[in-house]
């Protein structure tokens, strides 16, 4: 059987066609790409909004009732002041360098 040779044209056909595959593919790997990214900020988001209710379930607790608007005033105000008389919030949040765990005054009684 004699193989005939394909056209200049037709291969360039072919060629043209297996580009747009390509580029469809591509657009639907980006597609899934930003869907995934989505899921991981939305799960980081979660993670935080469940830290910062912790927190502030904490606070409450050592309370002992439950917080009012003006209370994060107060407990920011308290803080920047425990900042600026020492460093003392953050030296207690700190881990310790040596474990890795939580420093002495840091954990919870």
């Amino acid at each position: 059987m004699a193989r005939t040779q394909r056209s200049i044209e037709e291969r360039i056909s072919e060629k043209e066609i297996q580009y747009e595959q390509v580029m469809e593919k591509a657009k639907q790997y980006q597609a899934q790409m930003k869907r995934l990214k989505q899921q991981q900020k939305a799960e980081e988001r979660k993670k935080r909004t469940h830290l910062l209710c912790q927190i502030g379930g904490t606070v409450e607790k050592v309370l002992d009732r439950p917080l009012v608007e003006e209370d994060v005033m107060r407990l920011l105000n308290f803080l920047n002041q425990q900042e600026r008389n020492g460093k003392y919030f953050t030296r207690a949040m700190e881990k310790c360098p040596d474990t890795g765990s939580e420093m002495e005054g840091a954990k919870n009684e």
